[in-house]
């Protein structure tokens, strides 16, 4: 009878394109994977991989092989669903997450899940939304939660909410009288997102499309951003819940400018192979808790263009 294992092993073996990186998603050995096909190809009486030069290649054998095991493991997770208890689910989810969701509700969907489930364990990387996009591709990621904009036919994608990003600078900054018109925002460094998000994009073409050159200083951290803002170093766009108490303490001001800024829509995607029943559990479960996070703080979705 074929064991599930190696069927997981095979699948993993398939879509990471090696025994090496399957050994590491599967947190073992490569010689371990190695058995596992060896008797998966035993079982069937078939080769599975053949050596083709320095690398291991499949077989067409292996190609419609893959196809059944898929399968097989979404049944698997279907059973799971529908007869298992929570508290015996295992394993781990490695979840990616923008650096918003972090300064928001990341923190109640760690205790939401660790409370309905607490033998699966969690590694939580915080990326940008298309490092999580490509990650998610190449199987690395389990879930990522990311703009909404990132995802495709590859993944099964979940809302999760959207958060408005504002104009935001230190009080001690010389700013006219509003609204503030982009030529005077371009007179001071624009603090945001790093480089290789859409926010930055969107941003650097609001000033180009009039004319305008603007410096901008891109981050990758969030915290550092909101330090440079309240250093008064340059104009900051931010969500802006991130800085709701410096807002409250007077630390910063929120102005209007002549240019309204798109908002920022989330979603948490997953593979949209049916098999892994966690990450479709975690997906569906951080939307729960963003949803419960914006009734309770009020933010409310921004009516403009969708950014980052």
């Amino acid at each position: 009878m074929l064991d599930l294992k190696s069927l997981e092993t095979f699948i993993w073996t398939m879509r990471l394109g090696g025994f090496r990186r399957a050994a590491e998603r599967l947190n073992t050995t490569q010689p371990a994977i190695s058995a596992r096909i060896a008797q998966l190809q035993d079982e069937l009486g078939v080769v599975l991989f053949e050596r083709v030069g320095r690398r291991v290649a499949p077989t067409p054998q292996a190609m419609v092989l893959l196809t059944y095991a898929e399968k097989m493991m979404a049944l698997r997770s279907e059973l799971l669903t529908a007869v298992a208890d929570r508290s015996a689910i295992r394993g781990v989810i490695r979840l990616g997450v923008a650096e918003t969701v972090v300064h928001t509700w990341l923190s109640q969907l760690i205790e939401r899940l660790n409370a309905l489930y607490p033998a699966v364990s969690l590694e939580i990387e915080v990326e940008t939304s298309p490092s999580m996009r490509d990650a998610l591709a190449r199987h690395e990621l389990d879930v990522a939660v990311m703009l909404a904009s990132y995802t495709d036919v590859r993944f099964r994608a979940v809302p999760v909410g959207s958060y408005p990003l504002g104009w935001v600078v230190s009080p001690s900054l010389p700013l006219p009288e509003e609204p503030v018109s982009l030529r005077d925002l371009a007179a001071w460094p624009i603090i945001t997102f790093s480089r290789t998000t859409q926010p930055y994009g969107v941003i650097r073409e609001m000033f180009s499309s009039v004319g305008l050159q603007v410096r901008m200083f891109g981050n990758s951290s969030l915290a550092s951003v909101v330090r440079m803002a309240v250093d008064a170093v340059g104009v900051s766009v931010i969500p802006t819940v991130i800085v709701q108490r410096e807002l409250a303490e007077g630390r910063l001001r929120l102005i209007r400018s002549q240019a309204p800024l798109p908002g920022m829509t989330f979603c948490a995607a997953h593979s949209a192979t049916a098999e892994n029943h966690m990450a479709s559990v975690v997906a569906d479960l951080a939307a729960t808790v963003a949803a419960e996070y914006e009734a309770a703080t009020g933010n409310e979705a921004p009516r403009a263009l969708e950014g980052d």
